[in-house]
């Protein structure tokens, strides 16, 4: 299939010189270079009814997604579909990408001589709803189909700028204008401009989200497992994220991020809504329509920086502790870890695993795991030794009934952190990274009010780390909460946690 692909765009590079196509598909190629598109190789038997597809790539990724190690295409063209492909910006937001891919969906409606069925992928969901909305090219689309979008933003983006791995997610190069803008506070900025649009219903959304995460090791292992404070989830994006409050959901299934977008997975799900007429009952009720809030937790522990030599890490477990899982993350693969008990006994973590998904925010990473179920109560310590300089990322997830028992709440005027029952007592230490048009402009802005207000430095994300030393019924407990707020320019702030 995919020497018939390249053929194709040889010959119509010849006929329509005009076009924004390139180069026969090989090893290195397509390039990924922002505007090019292209036209898979039309089937032998093409039925009217049927829209061309067109496939739009996600965070960090390229147009070869969906043919490498990847049935998609072969599946779109098996059932008798048109198909075009395109590369946008990797690593840009939903308002570069969307200026761009609008452009080229007018090209493509040219082409084809029709509307297309627009399928994205992770990011490529926001950025065709900005193309869509914003940039005008709802005339040329018919439906689109988005596969575990963010459309709500992501916590891993919010994780990534906060103060505690803001060290190595800037040496991974994980911080970058897509990921800030998927920022949990600018998403919903972002939803309140779209939401609000008069072109949003112009065009019928469709949702599909995931539930499984990665192989063990793996960034959307680990990616599933801090999300999991947050709900359901594909290692990448929550089920509440995928979801829009007037879209059709078409199904949440045991996909992870990575094999949501393979035809052989969720291909058959979508099959129907590629015609001119879609299956009866297509058009949800309201009460279907609406997102499904999942109870989010306190369940992580989050500690980072840089260091040369050695460095060590207190960490407290409360009595009753189901387990604990300790994730350290950091940019050698040869640091060497153990973890020593409350008795100062040691056990040794595994072997570092790297990171490779390409969606992954922590990519290129090294993971040092360890699990420990039902450990003692009391302070434990993780020690890390390195023969060079490290930036690490250390998460703990909790498995505790302890992770129910601290809220946010953030109202137009005031953030405000409470105990979800009298018995829970706690003292705050907050530190703000202030960004403006993705450049940091303050630092580890220190605040330790359980009720305060945003300090007033004008448009941009202020993104939050709220570090918690509580006790309930005399047991101590520790957790990090991370969120991310935007204000605009006239002072409204934007936040998942609005009330």
């Amino acid at each position: 299939m995919v020497k018939k692909l390249g053929f194709l765009i040889v010959a119509l590079v010849f006929m329509f010189p005009t076009l924004s196509m390139a180069g026969d598909f090989g090893k290195d190629d397509p390039s990924g270079v922002p505007g090019q598109w292209y036209v898979g190789t039309t089937p032998s038997y093409s039925s009217p009814s049927k829209y061309p597809v067109l496939f739009v790539h996600g965070l960090n990724s390229s147009s070869n997604t969906w043919w490498d190690e990847n049935d998609m295409y072969n599946t779109a063209y098996q059932n008798g579909y048109e198909t075009a492909f395109i590369d946008l910006y990797p690593t840009k937001t939903m308002w570069d990408n969307g200026a761009l891919l609008a452009g080229k969906i007018r090209d493509i409606y040219q082409y084809f001589g029709e509307k297309v069925v627009i399928v994205a992928h992770s990011k490529g969901g926001v950025d065709t709803q900005s193309a869509l909305v914003h940039y005008g090219a709802y005339p040329y689309v018919a439906r689109v189909i988005t596969l575990s979008s963010p459309h709500n933003g992501s916590e891993l983006a919010d994780l990534a700028y906060s103060s505690w791995a803001g060290w190595l997610a800037g040496i991974l190069g994980s911080k970058n204008d897509a990921t800030y803008s998927l920022q949990t506070g600018y998403m919903n900025y972002f939803r309140e401009l779209t939401d609000t649009h008069i072109n949003v219903g112009r065009v019928p959304f469709y949702t599909v989200a995931g539930t499984k995460w990665g192989s063990f090791g793996s960034s959307l292992y680990w990616g599933g497992l801090y999300l999991s404070s947050y709900g359901s989830n594909d290692g990448a994006v929550t089920v509440n994220s995928s979801r829009l409050p007037y879209a059709s959901h078409l199904g949440t299934g045991s996909w992870n991020h990575s094999q949501i977008k393979e035809g052989s997975a969720t291909f058959n799900l979508f099959n129907g809504y590629l015609n001119e007429s879609i299956p009866s009952g297509a058009d949800l009720d309201a009460v279907q329509k609406l997102k499904v809030t999942e109870k989010e937790t306190a369940s992580s522990y989050i500690r980072g920086g840089e260091y040369t030599g050695s460095k060590q890490e207190p960490i407290t477990v409360e009595d009753g502790t189901n387990s604990i899982t300790i994730d350290w993350i950091s940019n050698h693969k040869d640091s060497i870890l153990t973890l020593e008990d409350p008795d100062g006994d040691d056990t040794y973590f595994s072997k570092s695993t790297s990171t490779s998904e390409a969606d992954g925010v922590f990519e290129g990473g090294y993971h040092h795991s360890l699990t420990i179920p039902f450990p003692k109560a009391g302070e434990w310590k993780v020690h890390a030794r390195s023969p060079k300089k490290e930036a690490y990322l250390m998460n703990v997830i909790y498995d505790s009934e302890f992770n129910d028992s601290v809220d946010v709440q953030i109202s137009s005027n005031s953030i405000k952190l409470k105990g979800k029952n009298s018995k829970v007592k706690f003292k705050i230490e907050i530190s703000i990274e202030y960004y403006k048009n993705g450049k940091l402009k303050k630092s580890k802005l220190k605040m330790k009010d359980q009720t305060f207000k945003l300090p007033e430095l004008g448009e941009g994300v202020y993104n939050l780390t709220v570090d918690v030393n509580g006790h309930k019924n005399n047991e101590k407990f520790k957790r990090t909460i991370l969120t991310s707020i935007y204000v605009d320019e006239k002072g409204q702030m934007y936040s998942q946690y609005q009330y």
